[in-house]
């Protein structure tokens, strides 16, 4: 049989060229694939818990995770969570020098400090670049608008691109001075507009690989609506390495909706793809209720799969046509459509079913079906 025409535009996106880091196996930056990450909600201190939840983001596609260290007790837990996590863990560092020490000397992957709210930062600098060298272990120099140093607060009034900028680079100039430049940063903001404005700054003036992120973007939907923006200007760009999605919301769907960005920017190769109506006065099929159905009967499917769910003879047919897989459902029936021909019309509920057999039959033509 003929091969399955996923129908994924072929369009070149020049990446920024950068210095590539290794975090754990993951390369980051050069010419590597654009990386998701997530950080966990658990207490870092509860080791089991924190392992449960990496393995849930593990399953769900997370590449890089971050654990929170804001106690000795957190710090002591590292050790057996950077050794049992099957994905890179990076120790999130805030307010005391001495758990970036501890991160390393754990075996975390890397280690992420705010030099905005670090106190005595400075003074170590030399330390740790000596300590992370000598473990191979790389530091991002994480920049947020809701802790910059007050230096930089008091010489540009607020948190600007330029602030948030200025604050990363100095910071890194300090790790250069002792010839550490394992480094990666982030400059994140709340406004994507701030974001998007400082990561093009940042990107003129370094060759640093970039986290991108949104910080305190805020619920589900908010926060993936304006990390979208975000992330689809800077990634169209080239710019950007890695990415967080920042949710008020369970860290597995930031993993989902950073996976869907890169995806539909042609930056991931795509799994399963819903392409389905909005619904309208036209439509006679609950196509809300029919969608999700099938996106849970076809959860999982091991190969990138488009499957068209429409609702009307206006767009329904032309949709299905141009998906791998479709209905156009209406009048108590729906057309099934496989590879732009109609095979079959069934009742409307035996669709779901029907769906899920020509998935099947299609995955038998993927190299490894």
């Amino acid at each position: 049989m003929p091969a399955v025409d996923l129908g994924t535009p072929s369009v070149p996106r020049p990446r920024r060229r950068c210095r590539q880091i290794m975090v754990g196996g993951v390369p980051v930056g050069g010419d590597a694939p654009v990386s998701v990450q997530s950080m966990t909600t658990t207490v870092t201190a509860d080791v089991d818990a924190t392992l449960r939840q990496i393995a849930e983001l593990t399953a769900a596609g997370c590449q890089i995770v971050r654990v929170a260290v804001p106690s000795q007790d957190d710090a002591d837990a590292l050790a057996a969570i950077a050794r049992r996590s099957r994905i890179p863990v990076v120790a999130d560092i805030h307010f005391q020098p001495r758990y970036v020490f501890a991160a390393i000397d754990a075996g975390c992957a890397a280690v992420r400090v705010n030099p905005g709210n670090i106190r005595k930062f400075d003074d170590k600098v030399g330390e740790i670049a000596r300590a992370a060298g000598a473990a191979g272990v790389p530091i991002r120099i994480g920049v947020n608008a809701g802790s910059l140093d007050p230096r930089l607060l008091r010489k540009h009034g607020r948190a600007t691109p330029e602030a948030l900028v200025e604050s990363a680079l100095w910071e890194c100039s300090l790790f250069e001075e002792h010839g550490f430049r394992e480094l990666k940063i982030s400059v994140k903001h709340h406004d994507p507009q701030v974001t998007v404005a400082a990561y093009r700054l940042l990107a003129r003036r370094c060759d640093y690989p970039l986290h991108l992120g949104v910080t305190e973007a805020g619920p589900l939907l908010q926060g993936t609506v304006k990390s979208a923006v975000a992330f689809g200007l800077l990634l169209a760009e080239g710019i950007g390495d890695t990415v967080r999605v920042s949710l008020s919301a369970p860290p597995v769907e930031e993993v989902k909706v950073g996976i869907g960005i890169l995806e539909s920017l042609g930056l991931r190769g795509r799994r399963l793809e819903i392409v389905s109506c909005p619904s309208c006065g036209r439509a006679q099929v609950d196509v809300y209720t029919l969608a999700d159905r099938v996106a849970a009967a076809l959860d999982g499917f091991p190969h990138p799969l488009r499957v068209a769910v429409m609702g009307c003879v206006v767009n329904g047919p032309g949709e299905a046509r141009e998906a791998d897989l479709g209905v156009a459902a209406g009048n108590g029936k729906g057309q099934i459509f496989v590879r732009g021909e109609v095979v079959r019309t069934v009742p409307e509920s035996r669709i779901v079913e029907t769906l899920v057999e020509e998935a099947l039959r299609l995955a038998g033509d993927f190299p490894d079906g």
